[in-house]
């Protein structure tokens, strides 16, 4: 075989390797490469490579000198023969030195007013544009449909442009009143990129030679000159036009579950009432739908580079970057985003606590049941026991829907004692809003765990009846002949069955391996920042306190401990 034939096999190899190698292993490689010789800066790369795969833009909010340039630079050798703009703002620049200036050629053959956008932004694929706020507003006005459409009016004609990603930075938020809000709107994420914080990255860095250390320049198919190449440099190289183009249309195709849409929902109401960290002030953050579209494209994006036909809960993560308006709104946005994140599993764990409540609760009725027996107390045998905890007020007495626990009931003074009457309660059940319920309680303000409006209220009882507040009411009993009364749609429970607790401990075990694996997912995220991982794990650990509380009750259930 001949050089030429063994080079050509060898791309058929390599292209088949390509193929088969999944897409996130592609992009590890690629930010890899790109972040070779900089320092803390993998959330602006990451995050600005997955903006320009999805046609979005990003804005780098920080100080002068923090090599907010270095990553639009970068960024643009992810494609191949791509090419940069880029132009610090002023509010003397001009149309002329961002979109070319006015072809004096075409303007005299054709009398066509026309710019001579070769070089400039019109045919950049990657365009930095720094100190963005300071832009006049001919420019900006140009910039909302370029962003937004990709498209630039030329005289009488439209440009469709091949810009993949537009980077803006700034040291400072727009400035309120001045018609900036359209162009903020534009930049979906946003991203605050400060100083060097790790002092060893910190010598590194100034360890290096030039001003930001050398870019790398990846290589591509129509690039390679050695055979040894394809092979070595498998998985990194750019992405040609014809595969951003493929990649576009395939992230159409990725799908949004319903638990996710959900999770969406759990924000958007979130975001009506933020509460900023350190300060008295909840603000409400207004998200326009078409941001909240973008963002959901966003998540398809992140969702295609994870080799996934549908959008995770772990994707919802990059919202973070989308949502906020001033910088300090990110934590509570944060912790928002990570509650709806482990939303479907907190629901989870909220159902199994109540069922096990409730077998707690049906346990301590049987016991008390068994004790009074074992007593020979027989006044309550007749006493009709509903839902497997309470005894219920007859609505002959003029009330209905309402019920005492039973153990409560047991441990009432008599009318005819000389104790005191007992402090309790009365609320409407939450879970049951139709249904009126009495606790006695040896500490009626500890009564928090309810959120309901509450009555205080003073009980006792005789052989046949309750006292509220000295009035007396008969409590249901059961028919004679056997016949049991039925009290609003409430199945009476005569032995007080537990419910099905076999697969109980089973349950809990499953559900903390599956926000194990959540957690996991979001910890090995293509774009998951250091904040939104500290965040993560906050909420992991609450959620492990809240699993050990559950475990705990399952054993007093099951093993009798």
């Amino acid at each position: 075989m001949t050089v030429n034939e063994v080079r050509a096999s060898a791309t058929v190899i390599c292209f088949y390797i390509l193929f088969i190698m999944c897409m996130k292993t592609r992009i590890q490689l690629l930010l890899k490469a790109l972040s070779e010789g900089v320092y803390e800066k993998d959330t602006e790369l990451a995050m600005g490579l997955l903006a320009a795969l999805a046609g979005e833009s990003l804005l780098l909010l920080g100080p002068p000198g923090v090599a907010k340039s270095m990553v639009a630079r970068r960024l643009k050798e992810a494609f191949a023969d791509g090419r940069s703009f880029e132009y610090l703002m002023s509010r003397f620049s001009t149309p002329d030195e961002i979109f070319g200036p006015v072809s004096i050629s075409r303007l005299k053959e054709s009398d066509s007013y026309e710019r001579a956008v070769e070089g400039y932004l019109p045919t950049a694929d990657v365009v930095f544009l720094d100190e963005i706020w300071k832009a006049g507003p001919a420019i900006q006005n140009t910039l909302l449909t370029v962003i937004n459409e990709k498209t630039y009016l030329n005289g009488n004609r439209q440009m469709h442009l091949p810009l993949k990603l537009l980077i803006a930075a700034s040291n400072e938020l727009p400035v309120q009143g001045e018609g900036l809000e359209a162009l903020w709107d534009r930049f979906l994420i946003r991203l605050v990129s400060g100083c060097i914080e790790d002092e060893e990255n910190f010598y590194r860095m100034v360890g290096t030679t030039g001003p930001t250390g050398p870019t790398p320049t990846l290589p591509h198919r129509e690039g390679v000159k050695d055979v040894s190449d394809l092979f070595a440099n498998a998985g990194t190289e750019a992405f040609t036009a014809e595969e951003y183009a493929a990649i576009g249309k395939e992230i159409e195709q990725v799908s949004v579950p319903r638990e996710v849409l959900l999770a969406i929902t759990a924000v958007r109401k979130g975001l009506r009432d933020v509460a900023i960290e350190g300060q008295d002030v909840h603000r409400n953050i207004y998200v326009s739908d078409r941001r909240w579209k973008k963002v959901v494209h966003l998540m398809r994006t992140s969702a295609y580079v994870h080799d996934r036909k549908e959008v995770a809960l772990a994707d919802l993560q990059i919202a973070i970057h989308c949502l906020w308006n001033e910088p300090d709104e990110q934590e509570s946005i944060g912790q928002l985003v990570a509650r709806a994140i482990f939303g479907p599993y907190l629901e989870r764990l909220d159902t199994l606590a109540q069922q096990l409540g409730k077998s707690l609760r049906v346990r301590k009725v049987k016991d008390a049941l068994e004790d009074a027996r074992q007593r020979g107390d027989h006044r309550d045998d007749d006493l009709i026991v509903f839902d497997g905890l309470y005894y219920a007020i007859d609505e002959r007495a003029g009330v209905s829907n309402t019920f005492i626990y039973v153990p409560d009931f047991k441990h009432l003074p008599t009318r005819s004692a000389d104790e005191p009457a007992v402090r309790g309660v009365m609320y409407r059940d939450p879970r049951q809003p139709k249904r009126q319920l009495i606790r006695a309680y040896t500490n009626p303000d500890n009564v928090g765990e309810h959120e309901v409006e509450l009555t205080r209220v003073n009980l006792y009882r005789d052989s046949m009846n309750l006292y509220v507040n000295g009035t007396r009411y008969p409590l249901r009993r059961a028919l004679r002949g056997g016949q049991i009364a039925q009290a609003s749609g409430l199945e009476p429970v005569v032995k007080g069955a537990m419910p099905q607790l076999e697969d109980c401990e089973t349950a809990v075990d499953q559900l903390y391996q599956e926000a194990v694996m959540l957690g996991a997912q979001l910890k090995s995220h293509l774009f998951v920042s250091r904040e939104v991982l500290q965040l993560v794990n906050a909420q992991m650990e609450t959620f492990r306190r809240q699993i050990a509380l559950l475990r705990a009750d399952v054993r007093k259930l099951l093993y009798d401990e």
